[in-house]
């Protein structure tokens, strides 16, 4: 085994310039009002690369044009489709509208592990809460389900960016990878 080199590496990169031929995963990501602008950036990122089909991004989260955003997305911002919305209410009821499913990554009464995620939950559209506070209770109540990640040690939770990236490829492994 050797590491490739960045020239091995980029010649199996997608051109930015094409992107909008390729499938993308039925994913779509709604911030609520995320209040890190370098989080934003960590998920602008992880959304390249998980092909999501939209990222939306509500209330005070910070959105593009940024510095912060782009120095953490890395051009990402160029790649992944997103659109801002004042209310994140009124967004997840017009996606619930367009029959795409509506899943909280938070700590809820039903621990429902993201591992249970199924291809037929598709589309979805996780919505990404709050470093302090989470998930809105206005969007936890309209929401259809509720997916969470084991927590095993002292901490109850991760960082909104970190949790989303495995979050999301548990997703894009139910969708490409399922038997």
């Amino acid at each position: 085994m050797r590491k490739l080199t960045h020239s091995e590496i980029e010649k199996e990169r997608k051109n930015p310039d094409e992107l909008q031929n390729y499938k993308r995963n039925p994913i779509y990501i709604v911030c609520d009002n995320i209040r890190s602008i370098f989080n934003v950036g960590a998920i602008f990122r992880t959304s390249d690369a998980a092909l999501i089909e939209k990222l939306y991004l509500t209330g005070y989260t910070p959105y593009p044009p940024r510095k912060e955003i782009q120095k953490v997305a890395l051009g990402a911002t160029e790649t992944v489709p997103w659109e801002y919305h004042k209310d994140p209410v009124e967004l997840v009821k017009d996606l619930k509208k367009q029959n795409i499913r509506i899943a909280v990554l938070e700590i809820t009464d039903s621990k429902n592990l993201i591992w249970n995620v199924e291809k037929n939950d598709f589309p979805l559209c996780l919505v990404l809460g709050n470093e302090i506070t989470g998930v809105s209770k206005e969007i936890i109540d309209m929401a259809d389900t509720a997916f969470e990640l084991p927590m095993l040690g002292m901490k109850q939770s991760l960082n909104v960016s970190v949790a989303y990236g495995i979050a999301v490829f548990e997703m894009v492994r139910k969708l490409n990878y399922s038997v």
